[in-house]
């Protein structure tokens, strides 16, 4: 999963909603990671730099040179220097749900008002705050994070957790992490993450194309097709969760019901991998254990993709114009951005 945007907001910008703690954390730890960060071309002239990496690295600058060039994003000190964290994540995001519910809990925080997640650059700290929540009764789930935008603020590095991935995941990150600059809508994380997944699947379309990798680009295709019908099954499923919890039974009633739709995901899922000739690409999703947080987060990222795939092609595919659009839809109140997603209104404004 994504790659979500974790915000770096100082001391200075402290929210009551959001305890000292948790902002420290987020300061060393954004500190220590832009620390570790060496230029691109520094790396590339030093003669003690491991050649597979000098190899990567020399694909991350035409990756971020054609982000620029060709997508119209941001060219700036962004994702310019490397860092090596040594470890396989830069954040863990922590999600969590009612009992009964799969709308996920949200927490506010100053400057990009309430999300959907906590984030945390250390796992035992992040793991320590779901103990808390479990003891609301509160479902609960821990993602690992490849990278994360600081919308700008700083000039974010390209990282060993999503470098060591191959070039199909470099260039979706960078193209993503890039779109978070360009438009941000405040405490709306679904339009923010679905309008960057929208900028990397057309990036990607373009990279390919322009490299002359038709055979990667089938693969990507592939792999996204198979994300699609993924998301298409658990979003089924939550709408059977969410039918069951509105229908407010007895709890022991709504438990065992909760845990026979649990069950029938599962198996439909089987179904799925087989259509896929056995592609057990998300059985580790699966093996983790289900619960209302973790379906509530694969939601986030994804549920308005075919909203901006229509207004980007409504745009005729020209990338500063679709850029625009977004932007006056950010600045929109939230109920008015909703309906022009779920409507017709996606056009021009006047």
């Amino acid at each position: 999963m994504s790659k979500g945007v974790f915000i770096l907001v100082l001391g200075l910008l402290l929210s009551g909603c959001t305890s000292v703690g948790y902002y420290g954390q987020a300061v060393s730890g954004h500190m220590k990671v832009m620390r570790a960060a060496r230029p691109i071309p520094e790396l590339l002239q030093d003669p003690s730099t491991d050649p597979n990496l000098k190899e990567k690295l020399g694909n991350v600058t035409a990756i971020r040179e054609f982000a620029s060039r060709e997508l119209a994003l941001p060219d700036n000190g962004s994702y310019r220097a490397y860092a090596d964290l040594g470890r396989p994540f830069v954040v863990w995001d922590v999600f969590a749900a009612p009992e009964f519910s799969v709308e996920p809990e949200k927490w506010c925080m100053a400057i990009v008002g309430c999300v959907s997640y906590r984030g945390y650059f250390d796992r035992a700290e992040a793991e320590r705050f779901v103990g808390e929540l479990k003891k609301s009764g509160l479902d609960t789930h821990v993602g690992g994070v490849t990278a994360y935008s600081t919308l700008g603020y700083f000039d974010d590095p390209v990282l060993n957790t999503f470098l060591r991935q191959g070039e199909t995941e470099t260039a979706r990150i960078i193209f993503h992490e890039l779109a978070h600059q360009l438009s941000f809508a405040k405490g709306d994380t679904v339009f923010n993450e679905s309008f960057a997944a929208t900028v990397e699947n057309e990036g990607l379309r373009r990279w390919f194309a322009r490299s002359a990798k038709p055979q990667q680009h089938r693969d990507f295709m592939a792999q996204q097709q198979r994300r699609s019908q993924f998301v298409r099954l658990v979003e089924t499923y939550r709408a059977k969760l969410r039918a069951l919890y509105a229908a407010q039974q007895a709890p022991d009633d709504m438990r065992r019901a909760k845990a026979e739709i649990m069950a029938e995901m599962k198996l439909a899922y089987t179904d799925l991998k087989a259509s896929w000739g056995g592609d057990g690409g998300y059985d580790q999703w699966f093996e983790r254990g289900l619960n209302n947080a973790k379906i509530a987060s694969l939601s986030l990222y994804t549920q308005w993709v075919p909203a901006f795939e229509a207004l980007l092609e409504q745009q005729g595919r020209d990338l500063p114009r679709f850029y625009r659009r977004v932007q006056q839809l950010a600045r929109l109140p939230k109920e008015e951005r909703l309906s022009a997603l779920t409507g017709n209104k996606l056009g021009d404004a006047e």
